[in-house]
């Protein structure tokens, strides 16, 4: 599947457009591949960046396969003038990504 932030397609032609779809995704933003950000690596910059740096592509790596699955669930093979948005949940540590974007059929 095509994933674009442009509106078109080098080499491909848009058929149909399919809809609107998204991708949702959220996390603590401190944990990554199961394991949480210690108390003590909190205050370790380099460790706390690297986790926090981590947690977040997982997020965004759920989010981007939802947005796949949604497309394709309408028969899209490509997904253009994708927006990505992060929000922090207040008072938390929990990171929501969601990603827009509008589902097409593209022919060469």
């Amino acid at each position: 599947m095509i994933l674009t932030t442009t509106n078109s397609i080098e080499g491909f032609k848009i058929a149909e457009y399919k809809g609107i779809v998204t991708g949702v995704a959220y996390d603590s933003s401190y944990k990554h591949k199961g394991a949480n950000l210690s108390f003590k690596d909190m205050f370790n910059t380099s460790k706390y960046y690297e986790v926090y740096a981590a947690g977040l592509e997982s997020i965004k790596e759920k989010a981007f396969q939802k947005l796949r699955e949604n497309a394709k669930a309408l028969g899209a093979n490509a997904v253009v003038g994708i927006r990505v948005d992060i929000e922090p949940l207040a008072n938390s540590y929990t990171l929501i990504v969601s990603i827009t974007g509008t589902a097409v059929f593209v022919a060469e």
